[in-house]
């Protein structure tokens, strides 16, 4: 492909700016997490050709997320984002060889647009190839001399086909080597740490060593793609995308006093870490705000000690808190002390150039597709943290969509899979039954809805809409899911909704638990609002999403109240 975005002209090489002057100018940054990296393993032998090119274009949504939209993007634009970084997987859409699946690509370089046409800056990398190994995954990418020998080819040749799909595309486009890449004893923290000593001196050099020749191969084949590749502002990671910080052991700043800046380099190199610090104590008493900021003070000073004297801007590729994979994070429990850490992280890495991007939250699962902010209180405090207090950010939530509902076509894979129908917890208090509707009834034995709680349940589905019950004996519910009880089938999902004790109906939106993929998704508006829109008349007045005249919808003083409505035949969001 390689096409330029229309309108968009080409920067030449010479003009790039420098990657110092990028990552200041990057702003705020953010992942899209859990997408385009997604993958799913059911071959773990790299030895064998079938762990290559396991899955299709679906891998996008197989955790849980839904296919990305380019009015995302837009969002985080408006909201006040200036970057995005997009972690890719790639083994799961590559032949042995290494021929990169030009679907695959072609599906990469949408969403890569979807970010620079937005004028944001865009980070790509090459992301699960790399990781921590495990009974159901298996990277192919270590950090290890003899690895890197093995895949040295099969890992240029990814690169020279990412590098040509993308060379004629200006300086918003950075690309990144790798991502969090571990020895071959997955040790995190610093190489060689989950050996049986805990530290082996020849393993170790050996880890460093091998992480330095990815990422001279990886430059090497970039550069030599030529066009704007020449001087493109690429990154490269840390063995594990380590940070250094701690006390506790000599070797954990090796990852960064081993890492060199690549031969050649000098203007357009980046490197990058990753943070997730604790706020909690082991007791699971928050932390003294004074330790943490002095945590994050340490932290930059061993970045600038030990990276940037060697003449290149840091990155923090992703950060959070330690539990930010948790069922409880740190936004939920102890959101006071989330904020304090927040805005004191933005601030002293502004301060100091350092670009940062946020992981993941923010806006998550199903709250992407509308678009919305699933966390938008934290996101505010990022903006406010870089901007300043008086910014006041565009941060549309879920809940301004009203009871419009997600609707899919699921496809189970394989028996006893599940489709999420809820998020969170709650009780038969919060909630008293849940309404699924279906396009059809579905065949005879195919559906059944299990309730997660203290007491599990499992209620078969026979007709297109079934009304089921949430009981006291149920106590707290963790997940309620719909389950095929076949090897496969496929079902289209209209609506889900919970209900209120009062018997208001909420939309819950179905999302992918395992085993299944959601294809067709739209979002079913009361009465069609994306029809009736379309048709409203250019008249200037504004209507709710049922099509009326909204003088009702009015507060007392004459203000809109919060939500979404129409006028001239464009959506508006009032927050």
């Amino acid at each position: 492909m390689g096409l330029l975005l229309v309108g968009t002209a080409p920067t030449a090489a010479a003009d790039f700016e420098t990657a110092t002057n990028a990552v200041k100018n990057m702003g705020l940054g953010w992942n899209l997490g859990n997408t385009l990296d997604a993958n799913s393993q059911s071959v773990t032998d790299v030895t064998s050709a079938a762990y290559w090119g396991q899955q299709d274009l679906s891998s996008e949504t197989c955790w849980g997320q839904f296919v990305t939209k380019p009015e995302l993007m837009k969002m985080m634009k408006n909201a006040g984002f200036g970057a995005i970084r997009v972690p890719v997987t790639w083994y799961n859409h590559m032949d042995a060889e290494g021929n990169v699946n030009p679907a695959w690509m072609a599906r990469v370089h949408e969403v890569v647009d979807y970010v620079v046409s937005q004028g944001m800056y865009c980070i790509i990398n090459v992301h699960h190839d790399t990781g921590a190994d495990g009974s159901s995954f298996k990277s192919w990418l270590k950090a290890d001399e003899s690895v890197y020998a093995q895949n040295k080819a099969r890992y240029e040749k990814l690169w020279r086909q990412i590098a040509e799909e993308f060379k004629d595309y200006g300086q918003l486009l950075l690309f990144e080597s790798y991502n969090e890449m571990l020895d071959k004893y997955s040790s995190w923290c610093f190489a060689s740490f989950a050996s049986p000593a805990r530290y082996n001196a020849a393993d170790a050099t050996s880890a460093y060593n091998a992480i330095n020749s990815y990422a001279r191969s990886f430059v090497t084949t970039v550069r030599g793609t030529g066009g704007n590749n020449a001087q493109r502002n690429l990154i490269v990671n840390t063995y594990a995308a380590a940070n250094g910080l701690g006390t506790w052991s000599s070797h954990l700043v090796e990852p960064l006093t081993q890492l060199n800046k690549p031969e050649g380099e000098s203007d357009h190199i980046a490197f990058q870490v990753h943070a997730y610090p604790s706020i909690a104590n082991s007791n699971g008493t928050d932390r003294p705000i004074a330790d943490i900021k002095k945590e994050v003070d340490d932290m930059i000073g061993l970045l600038k000690t030990h990276l940037v004297a060697k003449g290149a801007p840091v990155i923090f590729g992703e950060w959070g808190t330690s539990n930010v994979d948790a069922n409880e994070t740190d936004y939920a429990k102890r959101p006071a002390l989330m904020k304090q850490f927040c805005q004191y992280f933005v601030q002293k890495c502004k301060a100091n150039d350092i670009a940062t991007f946020f992981w993941m939250g923010l806006s998550d699962g199903s709250a992407r597709l509308f678009p919305a902010f699933s966390q938008a209180d934290l996101a505010k405090w990022l903006l406010q943290a870089y901007y300043g207090n008086s910014y006041n950010p565009v941060l549309p939530e879920r809940s301004d969509y009203g009871t419009s509902c997600i609707s899919a076509t699921v496809d189970y894979n394989q028996q006893w899979s599940e489709l999420n129908l809820t998020s969170g917890s709650f009780t038969a208090k919060d909630y008293t039954k849940i309404i699924i509707e279906l396009e059809e009834a579905p065949a005879s034995g195919l559906l059944q809805v299990k309730v997660y709680g203290t007491k599990q349940e499992y209620i078969p589905l026979s007709t297109a809409t079934s009304t089921v019950a949430f009981t006291t004996a149920m106590g707290t519910i963790t997940r309620v899911t719909l389950q095929c009880m076949k090897a496969k089938g496929s079902v289209r999902v209209k609506n889900v909704w919970l209900v209120k004790a009062d018997d208001e109906k909420v939309s819950s939106d179905p999302s992918v638990f395992w085993g299944c993929s959601m294809r067709d998704i739209s979002i079913s508006y009361p009465t069609g609002v994306r029809h009736m829109a379309a048709e409203t008349p250019a008249d200037g007045r504004i209507y709710d999403l049922s099509g009326r005249i909204i003088s009702n919808a009015k507060s007392s003083n004459g203000v809109l109240r919060k939500g979404i409505y129409i006028r001239n035949g464009k959506k508006i969001l009032v927050k």
